[in-house]
């Protein structure tokens, strides 16, 4: 097949797959280019960034579905494939690589079994995953028939239309992943000066899953339970600097997309996002509502790891989130409620003396393989200057 004419683009190989609420292209890290900055234009090309509408590209114009999952052969025993997170942003030149994408990770399990990185084994494959992002492993139980990930199953994931086969993930080893601590400052909770909100914000910050910054919605001036078009750019920019405003305090680079800021709030009834139906507040333990990306926006559907992080924290005495979460009932899921629906995570944290270790930190997601061939990327696309391609590059 003739890519262009005189060999004017060339050809890449490419997996698109959902996991979760996100979509994903995953390619191999030997397909693409060595050098950094080259890979990167390589991959805005690939994605048709920065437009709006990612036209001339497989992105998917939205900060869910402009994401991509390198992949390699593991680098270290105790792992059985390493993956690299990327977010593409849709309106910039910037390919970020400071997160893990919890939504994602459930499509590299699927991925790795079907790819041959780990031998299937019925009725369910542990697949181990180095994360190269926060250098943590974890784990996904994937479902495995006739040699293959399964598709078809009763677990229902809010956001997602219909029902698939059921993907265990498995984060209680990622704890410390960003900043090598839980409690990165030592503390459950901490005061921050926003002068962007013209005061100071009690905030808790915590590292498990990926690195969070929650705060209470109200002092922000929210409810927790805005939907994506409910929230005004003023309260975007205000939500993004405590981010910015949390780096900074925590010897971060403040041009990237950690620490996630997420409002918290007790539990309210409030409208789903693709259907109007209301989430009742018999439903959900909390609110919650992440802001994130470039530019920063109000997240349809809350990420997976974030949904970690709340859920562990919910479990800490004194954070941010304790103080709103519904008192325990002896029920093993916080149940988080987002823009999209329920978001149920599995958490136990184990505390000595003051030390809080994290003992149980899971969620279900689902995931299938839509599409699966060769991409043609423009050649000229991979000599034009892009001079904030990987601006937002994790060290």
């Amino acid at each position: 097949m003739n890519a262009g004419g005189h060999d004017e683009q060339v050809r890449i190989r490419c997996v698109i797959m959902r996991g979760g609420t996100s979509k994903a292209l995953f390619l191999r890290s030997a397909d693409l280019l060595s050098d950094p900055a080259l890979r990167d234009q390589q991959i805005l090309a690939l994605f048709g960034s920065p437009d709006p509408r990612q036209i001339d590209g497989l992105g998917g114009a939205d900060i869910l579905t402009s994401k991509l999952a390198i992949i390699a052969p593991s680098s270290r025993p105790d792992a059985d494939v390493d993956y690299t997170f990327a977010q593409v942003s849709v309106s910039e030149p910037v390919v970020s690589y400071d997160m893990n994408c919890g939504n994602i990770s459930a499509a590299v399990g699927a991925y790795a079994v079907q790819e041959g990185f780990v031998p299937a084994r019925q009725p369910l494959t542990t697949v181990r995953i180095h994360n190269t992002n926060t250098r943590k492993v974890l784990l996904a139980h994937v479902p495995v028939e006739a040699g293959g990930p399964r598709v078809e199953g009763d677990c229902v994931v809010e956001g997602v239309p219909g029902s698939g086969a059921e993907i265990l993930l498995d984060y209680r080893q990622t704890a410390g992943g960003a900043t090598g601590r839980l409690l990165p400052t030592g503390r459950v909770r901490d005061k921050l000066e926003i002068p962007e909100l013209g005061k100071e914000l009690d905030i808790s910050v915590v590292d498990v899953g990926n690195l969070c910054v929650f705060f209470a919605a109200a002092a922000a001036g929210l409810t927790g339970a805005e939907g994506p078009a409910s929230l005004s750019a003023e309260h975007v920019a205000q939500v993004d600097a405590v981010r910015a405003r949390t780096a900074a305090w925590l010897g971060l680079r403040t041009d990237g997309l950690t620490p996630i800021p997420v409002a918290v709030a007790p539990p309210t009834p409030y409208p789903r996002f693709a259907d109007g139906e209301v989430v009742p507040e018999s439903a959900i333990d909390l609110v919650a509502r992440v802001v994130g990306g470039r530019p920063p926006m109000l997240h349809k559907a809350f990420p997976g790891t974030a949904g970690v992080c709340t859920g562990v924290a919910a479990r800490i005495r004194g954070t941010v989130v304790h103080a709103v979460v519904r008192p325990e009932t002896g029920q093993e899921a916080v149940r988080i409620g987002h823009p999209s629906g329920v978001f149920p995570v599995r958490s136990r944290v184990v505390e000595d003396e003051g030390d809080f270790q994290v003992d149980r930190a899971a969620y279900s997601r689902t995931a299938r393989r839509l599409m699966e061939g060769e991409a043609f990327i423009r050649r000229a696309a991979l000599a034009r200057p892009r001079a904030a391609a990987g601006a937002a590059r994790a060290s």
